[in-house]
């Protein structure tokens, strides 16, 4: 079995690489990945020796980047975890996110068409959907309503593999999936950043009146979850990918520091260290994945509660300090200051 991973660099990809890895030793990975700034090979340094992997550089919106891959690689199944997928990059910059996330995408269809590949899967997201009142949960039939550039790019990639599927019979599958966290995800994200601030005693940014609340899966079940659908299903269908943790944006932060007062007391980790910032625009209020026709579809199941995965995330930074170091530069910083300088 080839697998071709693109944007295996990330966070999701890389953990992904490291699920295939040890799932089957016959599987064949390659990693192709452009390195913008989330996309860190330091992720993947403990299996770059591993013969069964190895890495490309390239961009899946450059065609003549993906043709040797394919000529010589052959890939069987081709999973795209390639995205620009923070929402508030794609409010400073929506042309970045269009060009990857649709154009892409359209390019790396087009490809997986002409070599005949097994499977295609198209990594996605619930933020497609939009936003929930305080009932109900998103299913597969929910009607498209992104609210951001990020949401609208991903929902147009969605739109693109589906038509690819009905007009030219390309097997796909599109998995959407609530917020991840777990080891190597870059500090833009809520998990990571609040992790980070703690430990260098930074106050700690959060949204409008904190009580947005959002959907969590650990990134190990989400990688089975997309590994079993490639696997077990035929193609054309989409799948709802979640694990039935809802948690207001606020409490999360404040179970994020009493774990680390737990685990670290030398951290010094404090709610005083708590600050409100202005709310980002369009900032959806509720996500919730209802993932039922997974479970019954598939037999895929969570099997990480979140309080042991947050524990578990949380000793992975702080042993992992070097990783924070590199990430944590200047251009990180630039970001920052941008993002998270007005206060509420």
């Amino acid at each position: 079995m080839r697998c071709l991973v693109t944007g295996g660099a990330g966070f999701i990809g890389s953990n992904f690489i490291r699920y295939l890895l040890k799932k089957d030793s016959d599987i064949q990975i390659l990693n192709f990945d452009k390195l913008t700034y989330a996309g860190n090979l330091l992720n993947l340094k403990d299996i770059e020796e591993d013969g069964n992997y190895r890495f490309v550089k390239g961009d899946i919106c450059a065609e003549n980047d993906l043709k040797p891959v394919f000529k010589d690689f052959k890939p069987d199944f081709v999973f795209n975890f390639a995205a620009e997928s923070h929402v508030d990059r794609s409010i400073y910059d929506p042309t970045a996110f269009v060009k990857t996330n649709v154009l892409g995408t359209q390019k790396l269809l087009s490809m997986c068409q002409r070599h005949g590949i097994e499977r295609y899967v198209q990594i996605s997201t619930d933020e497609v959907y939009g936003s929930l009142p305080d009932e109900g949960r998103f299913t597969e039939n929910t009607p498209l309503d992104p609210t951001s550039p990020y949401s609208a790019s991903k929902a147009s990639a969605d739109l693109l593999v589906n038509a690819h599927h009905l007009t030219y019979g390309l097997p796909v599958n599109i998995t959407r999936c609530s917020n991840n966290y777990g080891p190597y995800q870059f500090p833009e994200k809520l998990i990571p950043l609040v992790i980070m601030n703690c430990l260098l005693q930074k106050e700690i940014p959060v949204y409008g009146d904190g009580l947005n609340v959002r959907d969590w899966i650990h990134v190990k079940d989400h990688c089975e979850a997309v590994f079993m659908v490639a696997k077990k299903d035929v193609p054309g269908e989409t799948y709802n990918i979640g694990a039935d943790n809802e948690v207001k944006n606020i409490d999360l932060v404040k179970s994020i520091i009493r774990i680390m007062s737990e685990i670290s007391p030398e951290s010094c980790a404090s709610e005083d260290l708590i600050r409100f910032v202005k709310d980002r625009p369009g900032h959806d209020r509720r996500y919730a994945i209802d993932s039922q026709k997974i479970r019954e579809k598939i037999g895929w199941k969570p099997v990480m509660d979140f309080e042991s995965g947050l524990k578990e995330t949380i000793k992975w930074y702080i042993k992992n300090s070097e990783w924070l170091k590199w990430v944590n530069n200047k251009d990180y910083q630039k970001y920052y200051e941008r993002n998270y300088s007005k206060r509420g």
